[in-house]
C-alpha cells in the first residue's frame, strides 16, 4: 500500500517501511551503515551532512531481506532531510552482505525506493524511485551497477517533465 500526499502541484509517494525478516546483529547494522557511507555522531548515523534542520531525521534501517535470492540481506538504509534531498526528503542506500560477512553498498540515490517483480542480471528487483510528480524512474541492475531503464507512473509508461 503506498500512500499519496498532495502539497501544491506534486504527489509523494511514502512507501510504508517493510518489517525485516530477521533484525541484524549489533556487528552487522553497525556494518551495514559504514558500507552506505554513514558516521555514528551525537548518537545517531548521519550521511548527509544536514546542520539539524528541522526536516531532518537520522539514518535508519528500513527494510531487511534477501532481494537478489542468494540467501543473504540486503538492507535500505533511509535518512531524511530537505536540506540534502529536497522536495523528495529523504534519500537511500542499498547494501548487501557479501559471501565473505563483509557489507557492500549496491546503489544509492535521492527519493524512496519502490522493489519491483521485473528484474534485472542475478535476480536483482528493478527499483522504482517515487518522489515528487506523476513519472519516476526506475533502475535496473546490469550486473555491475543500477542503471535508469524507463519511467512509469502506476506501472504505466511515461516520460518525465523537463
Amino acid at each position: 500500500m503506498r500512500i499519496r500526499l498532495a502539497f501544491a502541484a506534486s504527489i509523494v509517494l511514502l512507501a510504508p517501511p517493510v518489517q525485516a525478516q530477521s533484525p541484524l546483529t549489533p556487528k552487522d547494522r553497525t556494518a551495514a551503515f559504514l558500507a552506505a557511507g554513514f558516521k555514528f555522531q551525537r548518537g545517531q548515523w548521519s550521511e548527509c551532512g544536514d546542520p539539524g534542520t528541522p526536516s531532518y531525521s537520522p539514518g535508519q534501517i528500513d527494510t531487511v531481506r534477501d532481494l537478489n535470492g542468494d540467501g543473504r540481506p540486503e538492507a535500505v538504509i533511509t535518512e531524511g532531510s530537505t536540506f540534502c534531498f529536497g522536495m523528495t526528503g529523504t534519500g537511500f542506500t542499498l547494501v548487501s552482505k557479501q559471501a565473505d560477512g563483509t557489507w557492500k553498498s549496491i546503489t544509492s540515490s535521492q527519493g524512496i525506493p519502490s522493489f519491483l517483480a521485473t528484474k534485472g542480471v542475478g535476480g536483482w528487483p528493478d527499483i522504482e524511485i517515487g518522489g515528487p510528480g506523476f513519472c519516476f524512474p526506475v533502475e535496473r541492475w546490469n550486473g555491475k551497477a543500477y542503471v535508469r531503464n524507463r519511467h512509469q507512473y502506476e506501472g504505466k509508461a511515461c516520460r518525465p517533465q523537463p
